[in-house]
């Protein structure tokens, strides 16, 4: 039953995250942190440059699903920090699992936001996004906010978590609605891997979707 309710959490929450996730992967501009100023006014800046003329690249319908896909991992790979995330989603997983686990997953992991979100890009028809404020916090990273129009619902509050990484941003988490992404995917996989048993579940079961995923864009 508790593994029911977490799964059907999931789904709810990756339906409403889905067009916020876009934005920043399909928009990010290199933005030098402290550019404007300080840190806090450089990561206002980082998000406040997603605009809706680069939406365009990603949530045109006529854009082939391959092509699209291919746009959103460069991107994902380009400007958020896949290493720190997929160490936190593994959570305390990822101190038993060896250095080849640990590479494979993170590979998967990707594949795996490839293949959950890209769907999505051509269904977007909001005005687009508003930064409302940024603020440093402990340990480093800075949080920006902003609201994100969803045409056909409440505009959605989105919180960005950047880590300034050698001169630029990295995007470590966002968060819709007070709800993480980082910690709604750790719940998930730690569920996958405790109906699996194991790391080495987790990854087969992250490799076969990814399969079908492939196969699934090819035909289109």
């Amino acid at each position: 039953m508790q593994q029911n309710v977490v799964r059907h959490s999931w789904i709810d929450w990756v339906r409403r995250i889905r067009h916020a996730v876009l934005f920043v992967a399909a928009t990010v501009v290199a933005v030098p942190a402290g550019a404007t100023g300080d840190a806090s006014s450089g990561a206002f800046a980082f998000i406040q440059g997603l605009g809706n003329d680069a939406i365009k690249e990603l949530t045109d319908p006529a854009i082939p699903r391959p092509e699209r896909e291919a746009r959103f991992r460069r991107l994902l790979d380009e400007h958020f920090d896949m290493a720190a995330i997929s160490k936190f989603v593994l959570g305390r997983y990822y101190r038993s699992a060896n250095d080849e686990q640990r590479t494979e997953f993170q590979r998967l992991f990707v594949d795996f936001m490839v293949g959950s979100y890209s769907v999505s890009f051509s269904e977007y028809m909001g005005k687009g996004l508003t930064v409302t404020g940024a603020g440093a916090e402990d340990g480093g990273t800075i949080l920006v906010h902003s609201k994100i129009d969803m045409r056909s619902a409440a505009d959605a509050h989105v919180d960005w978590r950047l880590r300034p990484a050698e001169g630029r941003f990295a995007i470590v988490d966002i968060i819709v609605e007070g709800v993480s992404m980082e910690v709604t995917q750790r719940s998930q996989f730690a569920s996958m891997i405790q109906d699996r048993g194991s790391v080495d579940g987790l990854i087969e079961a992250l490799r076969t979707r990814t399969l079908q995923s492939a196969s699934s864009s090819t035909q289109q």
